[in-house]
């Protein structure tokens, strides 16, 4: 099949090449979307063989991976990653990830990290969120905000990320089970770094709450328990 991985970024120069060269062997294309980064993160991502693209929206990693996922639709694939661009993820992974949609089992694939090896307050914030989806519904999911995802032709063409800022990871995965999309969850590894600023974090995570519960409430979830 044919995979193309997708690589959100803004400011990541010093893991993208890393990054890009890992992926290359294993998919058909790798396409970095730059939020408009003020390092050099376009230009190492290009020389390391990605394709990189600016996004044109508004700022933000909701915008920019849904830049990053609509240049990928151009090139018609089977299947497209999604990834972080700060070295979290391990690009070794990604055949795992895709199994599922190889096989026909999933629509969506969602990299299920270990919480108990992140930094504490990403694991507070991870945990709060991951119970305002989960509330409700029969069946639970063990990760919402991963980044790590592969999606089908379908599950692509489907979801149409709205959302600016990280509100969009859980979104997707709303309006997913909302449209009765097939998600399934397998475990991935992770690696945090200190480059993490635990202040803006902490804002990203009230803003994702507040979102989970908004979409959950405008596509009326609660009468759609799975």
């Amino acid at each position: 099949m044919k995979v193309i991985a997708v690589i959100p970024c803004y400011n990541e120069e010093k893991t993208i090449g890393q990054i890009v060269k890992a992926l290359i062997p294993l998919v058909s294309q790798v396409i970095v979307s730059d939020d408009h980064s003020t390092d050099g993160t376009a230009k190492v991502a290009k020389k390391a063989g990605a394709h990189v693209t600016i996004n044109p929206g508004v700022r933000g990693t909701g915008s920019n991976t849904r830049n990053g996922i609509e240049q990928a639709k151009v090139l018609h694939p089977d299947i497209i990653v999604t990834l972080d661009g700060d070295g979290q993820h391990s690009p070794d992974d990604l055949p795992n990830l895709v199994k599922p949609i190889t096989e026909g089992k999933a629509d969506i694939v969602i990299g299920s990290r270990l919480f108990s090896i992140m930094p504490r307050y990403r694991s507070l914030g991870n945990t709060i969120i991951l119970w305002l989806y989960n509330i409700g519904h029969k069946i639970k999911i063990p990760d919402a905000q991963s980044g790590f995802r592969a999606y089908s032709k379908l599950a692509a063409d489907i979801l149409k990320i709205e959302e600016r800022g990280f509100g969009f990871s859980t979104e997707t995965i709303i309006k997913a089970r909302q449209a009765e999309l097939r998600i399934v969850w397998v475990p991935v590894q992770t690696t945090y770094t200190d480059d993490c600023h635990s202040q803006n974090l902490i804002i990203h995570g009230l803003s994702v709450a507040y979102k989970t519960i908004w979409w959950r409430l405008k596509i009326k979830l609660l009468g759609n328990r799975k």
